[in-house]
């Protein structure tokens, strides 16, 4: 089990972000958050198999069709698996 912490910026508010990632992350089989912070990115917690976490990565870096990433970071992180996928 890995997981990793993404940070998101460019237009990632108000886009259906989160609740896009959401679902893409179930699909997945991953579990975490994905969460506005108040600098107007998107923190994203995914926690499962490395392989699903890259492909969700992947997604990350261009997300719905409404937003606009302008950056993505990534840092590995310890983090135990959650029930489900919670949009914050």
């Amino acid at each position: 089990m890995s997981a990793a912490r993404f940070l998101v910026s460019g237009r990632v508010q108000g886009v259906f972000f989160r609740a896009s990632t959401r679902q893409v992350a179930l699909k997945l089989d991953l579990s975490g958050y994905a969460k506005n912070l108040p600098d107007g990115r998107v923190e994203v917690l995914a926690v499962g198999e490395p392989e699903r976490i890259a492909e969700l990565e992947r997604w990350l870096a261009h997300g719905p069709p409404l937003c606009k990433v302008d950056s993505l970071r990534r840092e590995d992180v310890v983090a135990e698996p959650s029930d489900g996928f919670a949009t914050l």
